[in-house]
């Protein structure tokens, strides 16, 4: 946090496991960013595992605390390989978790959208007639996952436009520095591979120091390639090193106290 902070991001996120396994660890560490730091801290809340009552109440305790803007997602099962199954008295999705959240409080709310198509969607179409759900019922932005190609951001940018939806849709970029982990990520999330990365990172398994550096550098360009499409908002996954992110930033010319520092954001 203290890495970043002087980058000034937008806001910055914090994610619970499956099923809000570390719910109250991610409770006290919005609460801190929020109290110790100048940042605005942004809390994830799932339907994963809790009644509409429980997601309410921590919802309520996040706005006693100061915290005004929420990551609304559905959630990913508690097991790995078993289908979404909502509580039996809980939000059934994420478009009912944002309307319900917005009864609670006038939160800011951030939900996401999948470049590629979220894998339990039926299509594309169905997917992207999920996303205008969410912001009908009061999303004010929509955050990607990762991809590794701006042309198939470009593509879902142009969809997303087509399809009525007009608000921000936050590019999410994913400095790989580690590419099993991504992968595994990937297959959760219905993102695609691409065969150069493998190759990309070929022989650098023992280098952690020479994996950061291409990390870096891979996820500045993607972001150069974006911004000459007209993109202005990054949202970067840190996985909790920051140092990537903030090379990232060097590279693209943003520095501490510069006039754009309101534009980026962090998870």
């Amino acid at each position: 946090m203290k890495t970043l902070e002087p980058l000034g991001p937008r806001f910055v996120s914090v994610t619970y496991g499956a099923g809000g396994s570390t719910r109250e660890r991610t409770h006290a560490t919005v609460a801190r960013i929020q109290r110790e730091t100048s940042l605005q801290a942004a809390a994830h809340l799932t339907c994963v595992e809790a009644s509409r009552g429980e997601i309410d109440d921590i919802a309520r305790a996040y706005w006693d605390a100061g915290i005004r803007h929420i990551v609304a997602l559905r959630g990913d099962p508690p097991e790995q390989g078993k289908a979404f199954a909502p509580h039996p008295d809980g939000y059934a999705n994420a478009a009912a978790l944002v309307e319900g959240l917005k009864k609670v409080a006038p939160f800011e709310i951030s939900v996401g959208c999948h470049p590629e198509c979220h894998p339990d969607a039926a299509s594309p179409a169905a997917d992207l007639d999920n996303l205008k759900r969410k912001i009908d019922a009061g999303a004010d932005r929509a955050i990607s996952q990762f991809f590794f190609s701006a042309d198939c951001f470009f593509r879902f940018r142009d969809a997303v436009a087509a399809a009525g939806i007009d608000a921000e849709i936050t590019p999410g970029i994913l400095p790989v520095s580690n590419v099993a982990q991504t992968r595994k990520f990937a297959a959760m999330c219905g993102a695609s591979i691409p065969p150069w990365l493998d190759r990309l990172y070929e022989g650098l398994d023992d280098l952690p120091a020479a994996r950061q550096l291409v990390a870096a550098t891979m996820a500045a360009e993607l972001c150069g390639e974006l911004y000459t499409g007209g993109v202005r908002e990054f949202h970067f996954y840190t996985l909790n090193r920051a140092e990537l992110s903030y090379a990232i930033c060097h590279l693209l010319g943003l520095r501490p106290g510069s006039e754009r520092n309101d534009r980026r954001s962090a998870a």
